[in-house]
């Protein structure tokens, strides 16, 4: 696209846009010269103390500049903010992001994480995790694995840089909605490093750690790690949550440039928590229906690859009765390992290389809710209740034996199998060039990505309703020789897909206050893929697919001052379809669909980096066509258009007294769109995205003081939450709520560490989800309940 084509394009889309954006650029602009005009002054006179932030993600090549100089919305997060969270998850700690709402209600792993701006629902097909620059999975989700579930947060890592929109579409996976950039810690010539203690209310126990310092001049190393072992925030009965992490990172310095190596090996699972029914009493945030009565269940399964753990005789001619252990819930066992080459080849020159390598298994097992939770009673006197409930005998606990009182509740739970072995490779090699007005970069971008598949879902029992339940006798289908209450949904799927791209990005001052930054990308993306639906032996679908898109984004970026400037940006960039985008939309590939998802975004951003202040300001306009939904595993899909607009606010103040205050906002509208329908129509056109607020807010005062040898920190956020939608159907309404956390860190003689932190310290009972399987069900997931957490430590 020639230079007078792109702008006439960028007219035509601002005036069909003007109107449906103008609220958002009106509330920037007064924001922002607003708050320039009243801080105008002393920025100019601050500048020996202002803040000068460095990022690194989200540049060509990964060159470091100045947070307030970007033209684009960044957060930052120091692994001091970390400690100060404590966050039970990565996607956990993702909510210190504006503009990022994620649900970690699931736990440990399995979280969803939506963008603003982006469509909602489940997983977390808008999020990228790299590590050190290196995306973990180019393929940002697939069903049952979003890039968390491959990530732990411990003590190796130093920073997190979370960029939103921007020029993301351009570089490294051309992810156009969140890329977070796990920054590792690396050695120097003072060995240093902590040990750490950590135990809690509900029986935790864990060690964490590292260790860095030279190896040899000019080389140098970090190692770390933890041990964990617990029965969760919901109590299980036994250590359902354990898991190990180890990492090393090495670094070498040459004479011009550097080399770095990581590998990181992790094996980490925990309990996947599930919507629970909400009109059964003492259901609460704590109510956990795994227990040490449920860790088995017998489920009958098609016959699976013996290369898969558990997987039947694949030359039987009969399903495979087989014993499931419910307590592997869902993690992530596997490795990565990646670096970086950094060479000055030349007088202004710089090559840059960045690989990496993941590999594992990301297994899911876990009792998931089908339909509501019915009474005993009801059941006995109306079999219409439940048709399925077809009682042949009384109602007994098969573990425990006793009569099932006719108060009591009951409910199908799916032991639900999901078996998943992923790879992934990535290479990101780009030359830059420096010159006076700015810099020049082109670059070559090719991964590989490959995930192997057996579920075996559903396979729905009757339970009673009760922490720690139990199957159930008298029921004609929980009979072991029966399938199930509603039968199974099995699958063997397999995908290969490969991605190589070409980039070019530019930098430069068109007058010294002012930078234009561009940056364009060509990629080739192909993929195979086919599924067995029923795992009979029988391929029913295969995808062979060949497409190729351009992305591209444009800003400005203007300095006020040396502390403050204002920018605009506008970017397209694409969202490629992965396997499970074939196997759910295969209806829609058949009528001529390719399933990209084409995605523009119009930014409009203010920054101020003061001695005692910051705030970025960012209003945003997204659309993204077309967007898949699916009802149910294996339905036809719905194609539709959304559009959201909003703005995003990341502040900090600070007194000279150790008292700071941080501000994180978002606000957000948006709209759907169908474009082609299911039969009949669910009711999604003109409807809000689900389960994403129209506002949030995050306040966390903090005060720093010291007493003698004492070293302290007391500290606390206030979250506070709109409404919501459940669904895509805007039915079911999840109440707002306020969510309280309180902590101090106490540090002796600058060696030894104490923490107290509370998490949800008034308990709310609040729910991030309804039931995405049913909007009929009254269930519902609940945040975790309140938990404290203890920590000592030695410093060096």
């Amino acid at each position: 696209m020639n230079s007078l084509a792109l702008q006439a394009q960028i007219r035509r889309r601002l005036h069909e846009l003007g109107h449906r954006a103008s609220s958002v650029a009106a509330g920037c602009a007064v924001l922002a010269f607003a708050t320039g005009a009243a801080a105008q002054e002393a920025a100019q006179t601050g500048g020996e103390g202002t803040l000068e932030e460095v990022i690194v993600t989200g540049t060509a090549a990964g060159a470091e500049i100045q947070k307030v100089e970007a033209s684009f919305a960044i957060t930052t997060v120091s692994a001091a903010d970390i400690t100060k969270y404590s966050p039970q998850s990565t996607a956990d700690l993702l909510k210190l992001v504006p503009g990022v709402w994620s649900e970690s209600s699931g736990g440990v792993s399995g979280a969803n994480v939506m963008v603003r701006g982006f469509p909602g629902g489940g997983d977390a097909p808008y999020l990228t995790v790299q590590v050190n620059g290196v995306p973990l999975y180019p393929i940002s989700t697939l069903a049952f694995l979003e890039n968390t579930t491959m990530f732990r947060i411990d003590e190796t890592v130093r920073t997190v840089e979370a960029l939103r929109g921007g020029p993301n579409p351009v570089f490294s996976n051309g992810q156009p909605g969140l890329t977070t950039n796990f920054i590792l810690r690396r050695g120097s010539e003072e060995t240093e490093g902590i040990a750490k203690y950590t135990t809690s209310d509900y029986d935790l126990r864990r060690f964490d750690g590292y260790v860095s310092g030279p190896l040899a001049e000019n080389f140098y190393y970090m190692i770390g790690g933890y041990i964990t072992s617990s029965p969760g925030l919901r109590d299980a009965g036994y250590n359902s949550d354990e898991g190990q992490q180890f990492t090393i990172n090495l670094t070498r310095e040459l004479d011009n440039g550097e080399i770095n190596v990581f590998h990181r090996q992790t094996d980490d699972y925990g309990q996947w928590y599930l919507p629970v029914a909400l009109n059964v009493p003492g259901v609460d945030a704590g109510y956990n229906q795994l227990g040490s009565m449920n860790r088995q269940r017998q489920i009958i399964t098609q016959n699976a690859s013996a290369a898969f753990p558990n997987g039947g005789d694949p030359n039987a001619p009969n399903p495979t009765i087989k014993t499931l252990d419910l307590d592997e819930g869902r993690g992530w066992r596997g490795s990565v390992t990646g670096g970086s080459v950094s060479l000055e080849i030349a007088e202004g020159w710089q090559l840059t290389d960045r690989f990496g390598f993941t590999s594992g298994d990301a297994d899911t097992v876990g009792l998931v809710p089908r339909g509501g939770a019915v009474q005993v009673g009801a059941l006995l006197a109306n079999p219409a209740v439940d048709p399925e409930a077809v009682v042949i005998g009384p109602i007994t606990g098969a573990a425990s034996g006793r009569a099932i009182g006719p108060d009591e509740f009951i409910q199908q739970f799916g032991a639900w199998e999901v078996r998943k072995d992923v790879e992934a490779f990535s290479n990101d090699i780009s030359l830059s060039k420096t010159f006076d007005r700015g810099t020049a970069t082109f670059g070559f971008y090719t991964s590989s990505t490959s995930s192997n598949d057996l579920w075996s879902l559903d396979n729905q029992k009757y339970e009673v309703v009760q922490h720690g339940g139990e199957l159930v006798t008298g029921i004609a289908c929980n009979d072991p020789a029966i399938d199930s209450c509603g039968g199974n949904f099995d699958i063997d799927g397999s995908g290969d897909a490969t991605s190589n791209a070409l980039y070019a990005a530019t930098s430069f001052d068109i007058i010294e206050a002012l930078r234009a930054d561009v940056g364009v990308r060509y990629e080739q993306y192909e993929i195979d893929y086919t599924v067995d639906d029923g795992r009979d032996g029988d391929v029913d679908f295969g995808a062979s697919t060949d497409e190729t898109e351009v992305s591209w984004t444009a800003a400005l970026n203007y300095m006020l001052t040396d502390t403050m400037g204002v920018f605009g940006r506008i970017n397209q960039g694409h969202l490629m379809p992965q396997f499970d985008t074939y196997r759910d939309g295969r209806a829609a590939l058949a009528s001529g669909n390719d399933l990209i998802q084409d995605i523009e975004q119009y930014e409009a951003g203010f920054k101020w980096a003061g001695d005692n202040l910051s705030l970025y300001a960012t209003g945003f306009y997204t659309e993204v066509e077309p967007r898949i939904v699916t009802f149910v595993f294996g339905g036809d899909a719905l194609l539709t258009n959304q559009q959201s607009q909003g703005i995003e606010l990341d502040a900090v103040w600070r007194t000279d007294a150790g008292f700071s205050v941080a501000l994180n906002a978002t606000f957000l509208e948006s709209e759907i769109d169908v474009i082609s329908g299911v039969d009949p129509d669910p009711g999604v056109d003109g409807k809000e995205t689900e389960r994403q607020p129209g506002w949030q807010v995050r306040l966390t005062p903090s005060w720093d003081f010291s007493f003698g040898d004492v070293e302290g920190t007391v500290y606390g956020t206030l979250s506070a939450v709109d409404d919501r939608f459940g669904e895509a159907q805007n039915v079911n309404v999840l109440e707002g709520y306020e969510k309280l956390d309180l902590g101090v860190i106490l540090q002796f003689n600058q060696a030894f560490i104490v923490q107290l932190a509370g998490d949800n310290i008034t308990d709310e009972d609040a729910l991030t989800e309804s039931d995405p399987r049913t909007i009929l069900a009254p269930n519902g997931r609940f945040i975790m309940p309140r938990s404290f957490e203890f920590s000592v430590g030695y410093q060096f």
